[in-house]
Protein backbone atom coordinates (compact mmCIF):
# COMPACT_ATOMS: atom_id res chain seq x y z
CA UNK A 1 0.00 0.00 0.00
CA UNK A 2 1.55 3.02 -0.68
CA UNK A 3 0.92 6.04 1.25
CA UNK A 4 -0.02 10.08 -0.42
CA UNK A 5 1.17 12.79 1.57
CA UNK A 6 -1.40 15.54 0.87
CA UNK A 7 -1.91 19.27 2.19
CA UNK A 8 -5.15 19.71 2.35
CA UNK A 9 -8.61 17.70 1.75
CA UNK A 10 -9.30 16.24 -1.63
CA UNK A 11 -12.22 15.00 -3.15
CA UNK A 12 -11.95 11.29 -4.67
CA UNK A 13 -11.82 12.59 -8.31
CA UNK A 14 -9.40 15.02 -7.85
CA UNK A 15 -7.27 12.50 -6.22
CA UNK A 16 -7.49 10.06 -9.44
CA UNK A 17 -6.46 13.47 -11.46
CA UNK A 18 -3.38 14.25 -8.80
CA UNK A 19 -2.42 9.97 -9.53
CA UNK A 20 -2.57 10.80 -12.87
CA UNK A 21 -5.29 7.94 -13.22
CA UNK A 22 -7.64 9.44 -15.03
CA UNK A 23 -6.10 13.01 -17.72
CA UNK A 24 -8.88 15.36 -16.30
CA UNK A 25 -11.54 15.61 -14.29
CA UNK A 26 -14.59 15.15 -16.88
CA UNK A 27 -12.90 11.53 -16.93
CA UNK A 28 -14.11 10.76 -13.29
CA UNK A 29 -17.54 9.85 -13.15
CA UNK A 30 -16.87 7.54 -16.15
CA UNK A 31 -13.53 5.87 -14.85
CA UNK A 32 -15.34 5.80 -11.17
CA UNK A 33 -18.48 3.48 -12.96
CA UNK A 34 -16.06 1.23 -15.19
CA UNK A 35 -13.53 0.68 -12.18
CA UNK A 36 -14.07 -1.36 -8.56
CA UNK A 37 -12.73 1.55 -6.09
CA UNK A 38 -13.09 0.77 -2.17
CA UNK A 39 -12.92 3.35 0.28
CA UNK A 40 -11.86 1.65 3.67
CA UNK A 41 -13.80 -1.57 2.51
CA UNK A 42 -16.77 -0.12 0.83
CA UNK A 43 -17.77 0.39 -2.84
CA UNK A 44 -17.51 4.10 -3.77
CA UNK A 45 -18.46 5.67 -6.98
CA UNK A 46 -18.92 9.11 -6.22
CA UNK A 47 -16.58 11.04 -7.09
CA UNK A 48 -16.93 14.67 -5.07
CA UNK A 49 -16.22 11.64 -1.64
CA UNK A 50 -14.21 13.68 -0.06
CA UNK A 51 -11.10 12.00 1.45
CA UNK A 52 -10.16 12.22 4.55
CA UNK A 53 -6.49 11.09 6.66
CA UNK A 54 -6.12 7.40 7.01
CA UNK A 55 -8.47 7.13 4.41
CA UNK A 56 -7.42 3.37 2.22
CA UNK A 57 -8.38 3.16 -1.27
CA UNK A 58 -8.30 0.29 -3.09
CA UNK A 59 -8.38 0.85 -7.22
CA UNK A 60 -8.71 -2.60 -8.47
CA UNK A 61 -6.06 -3.62 -11.05
CA UNK A 62 -4.78 0.41 -10.19
CA UNK A 63 -3.31 0.12 -6.85
CA UNK A 64 -3.70 0.72 -3.05
CA UNK A 65 -3.48 4.33 -1.55
CA UNK A 66 -3.53 4.91 2.09
CA UNK A 67 -4.12 9.09 2.58
CA UNK A 68 -1.95 11.26 5.02
CA UNK A 69 -2.56 14.70 5.49
CA UNK A 70 0.64 16.65 6.34
CA UNK A 71 0.68 20.69 7.89
CA UNK A 72 2.83 21.63 5.10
Amino acid sequence: METIHLTGLITLGKFLKYQNIIGTGGEAKWFLSENEVFLNGEAENRRGKKLHDGDELVITGVGEYKIKYTDQ
